[in-house]
């Protein structure tokens, strides 16, 4: 039976977290002191799981930065004596009594119960960056983690922190908080914060963060899913929920970050069919999730029925595995190897439980809802609802303003195409010619930025995009090429409208500013 974390105070003791947050910053304990002090390469190392290239490098060094770097990044016991110079007001006692440390078995060293680890971030409001308390990790642990374990900033973390639309907002709701790194985020644009999780020591992680960072405008709830926040709305809710399908079988280890207690993707379905009630006229909700597709529906299609027709919906699948794949990937994740004996009893229950459901597939992607309202522009028209499932597997660049410009864009184009366009500034095109052809046989769009989609187009669509300079009206630029391709106006307008709609949607052309 895994083991259950060391407890944690519910409530950090303020003047023990702000000597810490002293000591942090007066030993420079950031990103970049950290990477120079052992070195890059050692650095990446580290991100892949290796901590060998690290210790090589701090071997003999002493100081504070060396010191809290073992301590806090890797997880390694430090002797007291260099515990209490690295730390010199909160001193060892004090790391004790935050819950984050023990002394050994010979009272000599002093053994982490926590990780801290800077995290750095880039917002609307510029660069910053977070010291985030977690639970110790596979690397520091050298077992398979404990169910209750509290995640610290992982790839999950960071994919919802890119899709965050970033616009301000009265008040927002992080359901699902973990260590707190979403509400930490979000609370820089907006009022008021509530961070809610079902586990108690994720809580405690939570304030201990927003204490350690200064925040002062999150709240703390315990309770599952929106049973904390019952009768009240918000303007944002976020949430990277425990998502992950968990056979329920004695004797498999669920564990709470990721593992939300329901049968397949019940909790993601539950979600979607409840968030409506929490979202104000025009509030925006986004979550990470998994949906199975079963031989009677795909994945997209079942998760289309889970959400309100009322509300605005913006659905990106990023990839799609098989039972087999995905049992692995969390087989894995809970740091069981192929090597190990429980290996292939939990790739048997996983193979199992899907075979139950006939499922045939596993989507992974993101969420976005949006409760319509007199902003939205499709408040009282069923037919202007934002409405798309997509699957984008290309790399993605900024997508919380991509998804908060493809909001602004569906808004606009309710009221109609606006009257003068421009291209996108980072918006190319690119011409394919078979050889001795004077006429190109591909156009092609392509966009850097936001979702890096491609459109093919033909010489008209090229055409209309490339006068788009903000010189010229719609209008004016569909008549130039109507007479340039001696077509009738209307039927070339009929035919480059709905093509327009969807350039502006994407956002290849946006609409000039006044």
């Amino acid at each position: 039976m895994t083991a259950v974390s060391d407890a944690l105070p519910p409530t950090p003791d303020p003047s023990l977290v702000a000597a810490l947050a002293a000591d942090l910053d007066a030993a420079d304990f950031r990103s970049e002191p950290l990477r120079s002090l052992w070195g890059e390469e050692a650095d990446d190392a580290l991100g892949r799981g290796v901590r060998e290239p690290v210790l090589r490098a701090i071997a003999r060094d002493v100081g504070a930065l060396a010191t809290l770097g073992r301590l806090f990044v890797l997880g390694m016991p430090q002797p007291i004596t260099l515990v209490d110079d690295a730390l010199p007001r909160l001193g060892f006692e004090g790391l004790i009594g935050l819950g984050m440390a023990r002394f050994s078995e010979d009272e000599e060293d002093l053994t982490p119960s926590a990780l801290i680890r800077p995290q750095s971030f880039v917002d609307a409001e510029g660069i910053g960056e977070w010291w985030i308390a977690s639970d110790l990790d596979e690397l520091a642990l050298g077992t398979a983690l404990p169910p209750d374990h509290v995640l610290g900033v992982g790839g999950a973390s960071r994919t919802l922190a890119e899709l965050i639309v970033p616009v301000p907002v009265g008040r927002a709701l992080d359901l699902g908080t973990g260590c707190g790194i979403q509400a930490l985020l979000v609370s820089r644009h907006a009022g008021e914060v509530v961070a809610t999780d079902i586990s108690a020591r994720a809580l405690a992680f939570a304030e201990l963060n927003a204490r350690l960072n200064g925040v002062s405008n999150v709240t703390f709830r315990q309770g599952s899913m929106f049973e904390p926040v019952a009768d009240e709305a918000f303007d944002l809710i976020v949430s990277n929920p425990p998502f992950v399908i968990t056979p329920r079988v004695e004797g498999l280890t669920a564990y709470e970050y990721r593992d939300g207690g329901l049968i397949g993707d019940a909790l993601v379905e539950k979600f979607v069919r409840d968030v409506p009630a929490h979202l104000t006229p025009g509030g925006i909700a986004q979550l990470l999730g998994n949906w199975e597709s079963r031989p009677a529906a795909a994945g997209l299609d079942r998760l289309e029925s889970w959400i309100d027709p009322a509300l605005d919906a913006w659905v990106i699948q990023r990839e799609e595995l098989t039972p087999l794949g995905y049992a692995e990937l969390w087989i894995r994740d809970g740091g069981t190897t192929p090597r190990e004996d429980a290996f292939g009893a939990m790739l048997e229950a996983w193979l199992d439980d899907f075979a139950e459901r006939e499922v045939t597939a596993i989507g992974f992607g993101y969420v976005l809802l949006r409760r319509t309202g007199a902003s939205t522009g499709s408040a009282n028209d069923p037919g202007a609802r934002l409405r798309r499932f997509e699957t984008v597997p290309q790399s993605l660049s900024a997508p919380g303003r991509a998804l908060r410009d493809g909001l602004d864009a569906h808004d606009s184009l309710t009221r109609g195409i606006p009257h003068t366009l421009v291209t996108a500034a980072d918006v190319t095109e690119a011409r394919h010619y078979m050889p001795g052809e004077d006429d190109p046989s591909v156009i092609e769009l392509r966009q850097g930025g936001g979702f890096g989609r491609t459109v093919s187009v033909d010489s008209a669509l090229a055409g209309f995009v490339g006068a788009c300079d903000g010189e010229l009206s719609v209008t004016q630029i569909v008549s130039a090429l109507a007479d340039l391709f001696d077509v009738p106006l209307v039927d070339l307008w009929n035919d480059l409208e709905p093509r327009i709609r969807r350039l502006v949607l994407d956002g290849f052309l946006v609409p000039l500013a006044p």
